[in-house]
């Protein structure tokens, strides 16, 4: 349709815009307290250094400010993109400030810190305020823009991504809305149809190639929370550019468990195409949708966007697999997978049952991001033939509280006093005394235990549904001042019939081959470490699919975790994989390994050579072999074998720990830099990279750059000291304490008596 549209009406729908301000920028000195250049706003506070927009990592071109009045609003850009303007209008983006649910937090960081505070926050929540220079005491700066959060102007003036450490690593352009061929923007007033009048001019002022790509994405879904914020340390806050970036999804990792056919950015997740008949920029009739569907239900909730909150619990549908895999009767063997199984209950007797969860169709975790104040929870029900309720794990009460001792997907972040900090106020953390998720790709058991009822009659139906809400209800009433229950949405659920009596083994099954049921189990009982039991159950994986090259590696991979988790007790400060990253006081980092392991190993070698039986190329089961062969010290084969597989996967972080490592050991201190310093490229942040250089530069007499990467791990290094207020913590709560026990089991209580009706 847009294309049959005439140049003439494509000129009556452009607005008007003068842009006489856009090429203007506002230079400040830094250092000290400034004042802007325009006049009648007080000085500039500088409490964080001398960049202006500190804490933020963000900065524009030329380091100075840019005008309020520089940014066009969204209203302008709908005069052509009307459709893409009512996705976003009704997206997170639009809303990333003036929703209650951000500003009553950032009211409270101000109240604590001060308004310079903020910038930390609005690099990502609110650019034009932090770009203004509307964020200093006492500005009376008019804040129409405060409506708009991240404004199309906005992502599209982004000129460069700085790194993907986020916290708003990017650098802000001349906001434009036409550029020349040489870069120069268009200044000045704009007549009616200018625009559309040269829309080469148009792209090329609001297009970059790597807004396409999931490191545009990174620069404010992953974030740090500063020393100059937390008065403390840097702490990491969130990563989800990491978690998808190590993910079956970006495939550039041999790490995850699963591949994936093809690759899918964040862009490919949360951009697909929607119905655009009446915008410019359709093809097909249809735009990338400017939603960016994920799982803010209280947005929509909030301001009554019913279009977006459809669209969005469609979106949270069945990205979550369940499966209700197995049951142990009164303690005994494990059944499994039950509904395939012939076995027989009777009243009174102990049933424990084992729920499978696998983030199949996440590409980062359950739940990304600041997970302490959104809720996701599995909720467990056993009912009766009338369908009465017999027992319930995960139930919300009448205010909507969640049952404490329901298995979630969370975390609490602690205070210095050991205050559990349930508004979000991440400025006052000191350690998180638990974090629940599930990583993209991987699995996780839970297990129910009740006893059937004496007077039971008929067969006992269990279901297992995994919930998410935006918000926890304590924050949600926090926020809203008053009793308010935000929808609760079913991502995903799964039901079983358990007979009293006789179970024959021929109930309907899951759909899904039983050998990759039986490696979701296993993948879960790794994270539950529980290595021997995983071993045991990729051996059943194997046992039903003898050609499954991974299955090899999985069983390689439990036995050898298993031992490197023995050996290494006590040991200080290790980075992933066992490699040390708290001091090598050998030159090796590994004092917790013994000198002869040949043996001990030897049945993970054995794994993992039937994987390269099956197929010799296989480059995960070589990954392996070459990280067994590193703790055993035979480092040059185990060069051998990590080279191809970073040559052929140059972004798999852990390919280049382990190959750096193995050349550092063996003094080949300028390929071990190389390894390293790739690693910083993947992740600025990794703290092993930061360990290994200081090392590696001062081997090369680079002093000050070994200064400057000891300084980075020492302040980036997990703090042992704080430990003591995570334990406090505990003692004092403990539901959380049962949820951090590995394979614990959640006892649910039979009512006293069958109900006589069915209470739904």
């Amino acid at each position: 349709m847009s294309h049959s549209l005439t140049f003439a009406k494509r000129r009556r729908i452009c607005a008007p815009l003068c842009l006489t301000a856009i090429a203007v920028f506002l230079s400040i000195p830094a250092g000290g307290q400034t004042t802007q250049k325009d006049g009648g706003e007080p000085p500039y506070h500088l409490p964080f250094g001398s960049g202006l927009f500190l804490p933020s990592q963000a900065t524009t071109e030329n380091g100075g400010f840019i005008p309020a009045t520089a940014f066009p609003s969204g209203t302008f850009c709908s005069g052509c993109h009307k459709d893409i303007h009512r996705q976003w209008r009704e997206s997170a983006h639009a809303n990333s400030f003036r929703a209650p649910f951000y500003l009553r937090n950032v009211e409270a960081l101000i109240k604590a810190k001060g308004i310079e505070a903020s910038r930390h926050c609005e690099g990502c929540h609110n650019p034009v305020a932090l770009f203004s220079g509307a964020l200093t005491t006492g500005s009376k700066m008019g804040r129409p823009f405060d409506e708009e959060g991240v404004t199309c102007i906005v992502c599209h003036s982004i000129r460069k991504v700085e790194s993907t450490s986020g916290t708003a690593s990017y650098v802000m352009g001349v906001p434009a809305v036409l550029m020349k061929e040489d870069g120069t923007v268009v200044s000045g007033p704009l007549a009616e149809g200018d625009v559309m009048a040269d829309i080469d001019q148009h792209k090329r002022a609001v297009m970059r190639d790597f807004y396409r790509t999931p490191e545009f994405c990174a620069v404010c879904h992953k974030a740090a929370v500063p020393k100059a914020l937390n008065n403390y340390r840097w702490l990491r806050a969130f990563t989800v550019y990491d978690e998808w970036q190590e993910s079956s999804w970006s495939k550039q990792s041999l790490a995850p468990f699963y591949t994936k056919p093809v690759a899918r950015s964040c862009q490919n997740c949360h951009m697909l195409p929607e119905s655009a008949p009446d915008d410019y920029a359709s093809h097909d009739g249809s735009v990338k949708s400017h939603r960016w569907l994920g799982a803010n239900t209280a947005i929509p909730t909030f301001y009554k966007y019913a279009d977006q909150l459809r669209k969005t619990v469609e979106f949270l549908k069945n990205t979550v697999s369940i499966d209700i895999f197995a049951i142990n009767k009164n303690d005994g063997p494990l059944v499994a997978p039950v509904e395939k199984q012939a076995f027989s209950l009777a009243p009174g007797d102990s049933v424990t049952v084992s729920v499978v969860l696998q983030n199949s169709g996440i590409g980062h975790s359950l739940v990304p991001e600041q997970r302490d104040f959104y809720e996701s929870w599995v909720q467990f029900e056993a009912r009766d033939a009338a369908g009465n309720l017999l027992c319930r794990s995960g139930g919300l009460d009448s205010q909507g509280v969640l049952d404490s001792k329901a298995h979630t997907y969370t975390n609490r972040l602690v205070s210095t006093s050991g205050k559990w900090l349930d508004l979000h106020e991440v400025w006052e953390t000191r350690i998180r005394a638990y974090d629940n998720t599930i990583m993209p790709g991987r699995s996780d058991l839970v297990r129910y235990r009740f006893t059937i009822p004496r007077n039971i009659k008929g067969p006992i139906t269990l279901s297992a549904r995994l919930n998410y809400r935006r918000f926890r209800q304590g924050y949600l009433d926090f926020v809203l001042k008053e009793k308010h229950l935000y929808p609760v949405v079913e991502i995903a659920s799964r039901r079983l019939v358990l007979n009293v009596g006789e179970n024959k083994g021929t109930g309907p099954g899951v759909d899904a081959p039983e050998y990759l049921r039986w490696n979701n189990y296993a993948i879960a009982l790794l994270g539950e470490i529980q290595y021997y039991k995983a071993a045991e159950a990729f051996r059943k994986v194997v046992g039903l699919n003898p050609k499954y090259v991974d299955g090899y590696t999985n069983i390689a991979i439990a036995t050898y975790t298993e031992l490197l988790d023995h050996k290494r007790e006590g040991a200080d400060g290790l980075g992933e994989n066992g490699l040390a990253a708290g001091g090598m006081p050998d030159g090796t980092g590994n004092l917790f390994l013994p000198r002869a392991l040949d043996s001990t190993f030897e049945p993970a070698l054995v794994a993992v050579d039937q994987a390269l039986s099956i197929e010799p190329g296989n480059l995960r089961a070589r990954y392996h072999k070459g990280v067994i062969l590193r703790v055993l010290k035979r480092y040059d084969a185990a060069i051998d074998l990590l080279k191809p597989v970073v040559a052929a996967y140059p972004r798999f972080r852990q390919a280049r720990q382990e190959l750096g490592y193995a050349y550092f050991v063996t003094g080949k201190y300028p390929q071990a830099r190389e390894q390293f310093e790739a690693l910083q490229a993947i992740n600025p942040d990794d703290i092993t990279a930061n360990n290994y250089l200081s090392y590696i530069f001062a081997k090369l007499g680079m002093k000050d750059k070994a200064a400057e990467q000891a300084q980075l791990f020492a302040d980036r290094k997990e703090d042992v000291e704080v430990e003591p207020i995570a334990q406090d913590f505990w003692s004092r709560n403990d539901d959380v304490v049962g949820e951090l026990a590995p394979f614990h089991v959640h006892d649910v209580k039979i009512a006293p008596e069958t109900p006589k009706t069915a209470r739904k």
